[in-house]
């Protein structure tokens, strides 16, 4: 791809899509923007997004700050350019042979992973529209599955808005829950401890009166459930929501024809 876009793009974007040369001064040109990029990601991975700074993927790679920002200007740009290269994921070669409702749910399903791979990805704020291109790559494959549906350019746009929020939030709250058990502040289910009896004991008919009979039958706690969930690979609450709104969708398909 040449430069002819780059004076107009953000420079972040610009560097994704391969349209900013590589300095030709610094260490010897034993640094690299793949490189950077990897450094920051394994920092993030471990630590946390606010773990990333210019001065300690530099002190990663064994360069110094400077050298640094001679590959990326700024810690947004490479916050962006983390957040493609994670996004790099796997487009089913066979499309055609899945429902479009098994192919939208394997489409959320593979978001999500992306977010529990790299929990970091939930702090990053959504701050326009995507322009890298693995970024682009997502919403094309979404736009693919529904190639056939008898929706409009700015309905299928919003369909895709609609499935990667899903997963998102799904990945915020899952990041969020793992994050308290692993900190011992979790409120979940403890060795030696009945949850669903404390909660039969305290939410009475009086004072809740429409949740006193879900608890009572143990699908608030979901304790009976939790063993079978966990041999799943995202849950019940997951399955649930996503074919709702699939349900949804199909509906609003249907209308359409």
């Amino acid at each position: 791809m040449n430069n002819e876009f780059e004076g107009d793009l953000p420079r972040g974007v610009a560097l994704s899509w391969g349209l900013v040369k590589e300095p030709q001064r610094g260490p010897k040109r034993e640094m690299s923007l793949k490189q950077i990029v990897d450094s920051a990601i394994a920092i993030a991975d471990r630590d946390g997004l606010s773990a990333v700074s210019m001065n300690r993927v530099a002190a990663s790679l064994g360069f110094t700050t400077m050298s640094l920002y001679r590959y990326v200007p700024s810690k947004d740009d490479l916050v962006l350019l983390m957040q493609d290269a994670v996004c790099n994921i796997s487009v089913p070669e066979d499309p055609a042979s899945l429902h479009w409702r098994e192919h939208m749910s394997l489409f959320v399903q593979t978001i999500i992973r992306c977010f529990l791979e790299h929990p970091w990805l939930c702090d990053i704020p959504a701050s326009g529209i995507p322009m890298t291109p693995n970024n682009l790559r997502i919403v094309d494959w979404a736009l693919q599955i529904m190639h056939e549906l008898p929706l409009n350019h700015q309905e299928k746009v919003s369909v895709v808005v609609l499935l990667t929020s899903y997963a998102r939030v799904y990945g915020l709250v899952r990041r969020d829950m793992e994050s308290a058990v692993r900190t011992g502040v979790n409120t979940g289910p403890v060795p030696g401890v009945d949850y669903s009896a404390a909660l039969n004991h305290l939410v009475t008919a009086e004072r809740f009166p429409y949740l006193q009979p879900v608890v009572q039958a143990g699908a608030y706690s979901a304790e009976d459930h939790r063993k079978e969930e966990n041999s799943q690979e995202f849950g019940e609450e997951f399955d649930f929501g996503l074919e709702r709104i699939l349900d949804g969708i199909e509906q609003y398909v249907t209308s359409r024809k």
